[in-house]
């Protein structure tokens, strides 16, 4: 069979809405283009926290957080005693410290934080002798050292002894100045290249015929937009849209493309739009939980400190720094706030489930005999309503959280700690210490289906995943790569 290697272009905060809307009014015709040819399906199932580091961990390694231990944007170390944050929002950012979180976005995500028991695509392409690109994108890891060095004015705000840092990345390694494929390359932004600049580094490698046997690349810009403009804006999509004409005129024509190359065009996550009211959207976790001493991010972590919060926007991790503080005394409290609809916790093994919005209790738990439609199997006690689970037939169907049980278990078991994981209702979102929000915008993160349905566009193959989903994109993509014998330059 013909060699044909892959391009996975992945749009931050692709839909479905807006990017119908966009091609039936024909302002997206690239796009159009790969859908009328090839699969369009618009609803995968991302990961969850439905953020992109957590996303893009169980694209490339095939695992939900349980496995690969990225639990978000915004997470608490126990071992450590420390706050992560890979950049959530500059002023939350700043008040943990821009060094400490350059340093986790740019090195320990891949290094540290990212499982060693689990491997990338990158990793077992590599290690067939299958080469692998990676352009745009903090999720990186594979099997070539690279000895990267950071620019002048920004080394003052890392950790790394004059500005140099070496890591494990894939053969063709893009991001932003601190890795160039282009060796004249220039982008206006530091930690990673804009959507021009993506597109002009997928152009330069299949300008130079050097296209390995899988590229992953991410657009960014438009999830940015879309947090003010709310999730029908169509104008990224447009702008996206034509940096993929660029790179599809390329070829002799469209059809070329897609007969010399694979294409697979996903969205990461979706947004869910937000209210106008502060007081009535806003949940601000130290008003929820005011009787306990909360952690503060701008300093080292104090004996008195009970409670840690980490926002990931529409959902959150509450750990328990205080072993006298009773995880029953929270879950009430949080139930308080009818804004709530999930709040879940972990005990021996097993996933508790009530919510804030409704009465009742679900438990959970894995190799149980309940199968659901993904042929996994668990045991489940309790309202199945509060996860929007129902049977069909002999298995269990997901409706408002797609594969919530694995994707809360995901969450709840990424880490050692003792945590609860809260997610907010459509229309709101979560606050603490300087954390974001987005008012008459657009949010993410949470385990609901606006979030968590993304498109999926395959074309220049019939093959397809076997379910639809950011978790079962690793096996296609490998399958893919043996079957049309991409070896790569």
């Amino acid at each position: 069979m013909e060699k044909k290697p892959i391009i996975l272009l992945n749009i931050d905060s692709l839909m479905a809405h807006p990017l119908e809307l966009a091609v039936q009014t024909g302002r997206a015709p690239a796009l159009q283009f790969l859908m009328e040819n090839g699969l369009y399906d618009p609803a995968m199932v991302s990961s969850f926290p439905t953020m992109s580091v957590t996303i893009d961990s169980s694209l490339l390694t095939g695992t939900y957080a349980d496995q690969h231990h990225i639990p978000g944007l915004s997470w608490f170390d126990m071992e450590k005693n420390q706050f992560v944050n890979y950049g959530t929002g500059f002023r939350e950012t700043f008040r943990l410290g821009m060094r400490r979180s350059i340093h986790q976005m740019l090195y320990a995500l891949n290094n540290e934080h990212l499982s060693h028991h689990v491997s990338t695509i990158y990793e077992e392409l590599a290690k067939e002798g299958i080469s692998s690109g990676s352009i745009n994108s903090f999720v990186y890891r594979g099997n070539v050292p690279h000895r990267l060095k950071t620019p002048r004015f920004l080394s003052a705000f890392t950790y790394f002894k004059n500005g140099e840092w070496s890591t494990q990345a894939t053969s063709l390694f893009s991001l932003g100045t601190f890795s160039k494929i282009r060796p004249t390359a220039f982008t206006p932004q530091i930690a990673a290249g804009n959507l021009k600049y993506t597109a002009r580094e997928l152009r330069y490698l299949i300008r130079k015929n050097k296209l390995p046997a899988f590229t992953f690349c991410i657009f960014q810009d438009m999830d940015a937009r879309l947090h003010f403009k709310g999730p029908m804006d169509i104008k990224g999509i447009v702008k996206v849209d034509r940096q993929i004409q660029k790179i599809l005129n390329m070829y002799s024509d469209w059809n070329e493309a897609i007969k010399q190359s694979i294409w697979i065009v996903i969205g990461d996550n979706g947004h869910s739009a937000t209210g106008i009211k502060y007081k009535d959207v806003v949940i601000d976790l130290r008003k929820v939980l005011t009787k306990y001493r909360i952690a503060k991010i701008q300093r080292s972590i104090q004996k008195k400190d009970q409670l840690a919060f980490c926002v990931n926007q529409r959902m959150a991790y509450i750990y328990k720094l205080d072993d006298k503080v009773q995880t029953h005394a929270i879950i009430k409290q949080l139930k308080h706030d009818h804004r709530i609809d999930v709040i879940a916790w972990k005990e021996k093994g097993s996933v508790y489930v009530e919510s804030g919005m409704n009465k009742g209790r679900l438990t959970f738990h894995p190799n149980g005999e309940d199968q659901d439609v993904y042929g996994q199997f668990w045991s489940l006690e309790g309202r199945l309503d509060l996860l929007d689970i129902s049977w069909q037939g002999n298995k269990l169907q997901y409706g408002d959280f797609p594969d919530a049980l694995a994707r809360l278990y995901g969450a709840l078991f990424s880490q050692q700690a003792n945590c609860i994981v809260v997610n907010a209702k459509p229309g709101c979102e979560f606050k603490a210490q300087s954390t974001p929000f987005h008012l008459s915008g657009a949010a993410h993160g949470s385990l609901h289906k606006q979030e968590s349905l993304v498109p999926l566009i395959i074309a220049g193959t019939k093959m397809k995943p076997r379910f639809s989903r950011i978790v079962d994109m690793k096996s296609f993509i490998i399958a893919l790569v043996e079957q049309y014998k991409g070896k790569g330059k």
